[in-house]
């Protein structure tokens, strides 16, 4: 008979202990994406909610960014990175194949070698994240974990492209996670719908881009490519589902929210869910859409950034936090705020 594995039994609480947002400095207008596609100002603003989008500079990327969040999460969490036991990084625009992005970003910001790994689960990714730190922590594998949100969607989305170029654009958002009094992350509500992977995709492997530059030198590259409505229908409709069910789990209602973060896909998405939870008129909801554009697996982090700093919302309040996008996967948990950055 085999010996007796021993296992952590305290029970342990999980919070979210620092956050930190990155938005690169280039502001793009809607008045700039019309040169390269068939839109206009009015339009977007009235179909999407989005007045302006971030596009990195020339020498920021995923992994550049990651470490600008994280460090900002680590100084706002009080956190020393040696602290860290763990480096998540949501994101589906890294540009290397290998190594990891994750653990070039603990190295990065000293944490002294913890485990690190990238995730990818599109736009849902950072609550997929935040959903496996929250049970690193109750489960005794970390004490904190550092988890980050980031997206390079400017330089993986075609210029031309009416379908994408005018919605998504660039940042990183993080948060330290760690050991808490009292419950401060709920359970997670997540699935998947893979019969409509092709909504969302990358239109051709890189393999096959090879092969189309035998035939023709100038062959397009592979980009990201999305089908809006087929999106639009599946979030309006099904995710309300998960928003309840993650209340339900949470054992709150819709009544006890503070302020409600989808994730910033369209402003449209955003009232339908909002209508379908039934919010009070009070209860504010995330916009960051307006400013940000949708910035995919960063949008969840950042737009809890920016109902801290507005004022919308304050330390201590209870959110439902809401993710879904590319696999088709979503994510949703309610949680209980951090304290605003001081940066």
């Amino acid at each position: 008979m085999g010996a007796q594995i021993t296992v952590p039994s305290e029970t342990r609480h999980s919070g979210i202990l620092g956050l930190g947002a990155y938005r690169p400095e280039r502001v793009v207008t809607n008045e700039e994406i019309c040169r390269t596609i068939d839109s206009s100002d009015e339009w977007i603003r009235t179909r999407t909610g989005i007045e302006t989008r971030r596009f990195a500079g020339e020498n920021e990327n995923v992994v550049s960014m990651s470490i600008e969040a994280g460090r900002r999460a680590l100084a706002n969490a009080g956190v020393d990175p040696a602290e860290i036991g763990c480096v998540v990084v949501a994101t589906s625009t890294h540009l290397l194949l290998t190594p990891p992005a994750a653990s070039i970003v603990a190295d990065a910001l000293g944490t002294g070698g913890p485990g690190a790994f990238d995730l990818g689960a599109g736009c849902a990714g950072f609550c997929y994240g935040l959903a496996l730190a929250s049970d690193m922590i109750r489960a005794g594998t970390a004490d904190k974990v550092l988890v980050i949100g980031v997206e390079h969607l400017s330089v993986t989305t075609r210029p031309d492209d009416r379908g994408t170029r005018m919605i998504f654009g660039d940042g990183a958002g993080a948060m330290v996670i760690g050991r808490t009094d009292e419950p401060g992350i709920g359970p997670v509500v997540w699935g998947s719908d893979g019969s409509q992977s092709d909504a969302i995709k990358q239109d051709k492997d890189w393999l096959q881009y090879f092969a189309d530059l035998k035939a023709d030198p100038n062959a397009d590259r592979p980009w990201i490519a999305m089908t809006g409505i087929a999106v639009f229908r599946w979030a309006a409709f099904e995710m309300a589902k998960v928003a309840r069910e993650a209340l339900d789990k949470a054992g709150i209602t819709a009544a006890d929210l503070d302020v409600f973060v989808p994730h910033q896909a369209n402003s449209r998405i955003t009232d339908l869910l909002a209508k379908s939870l039934e919010l009070a008129d009070d209860v504010p909801v995330a916009n960051d859409i307006a400013e940000a554009g949708n910035t995919s697996a960063a949008s969840i982090p950042l737009a809890v950034e920016e109902v801290l700093r507005t004022g919308k919302a304050a330390e201590g309040d209870t959110a439902l936090v809401l993710g879904f996008g590319a696999g088709l996967s979503y994510a949703g948990q309610v949680i209980t705020l951090p304290a605003a950055p001081k940066d």
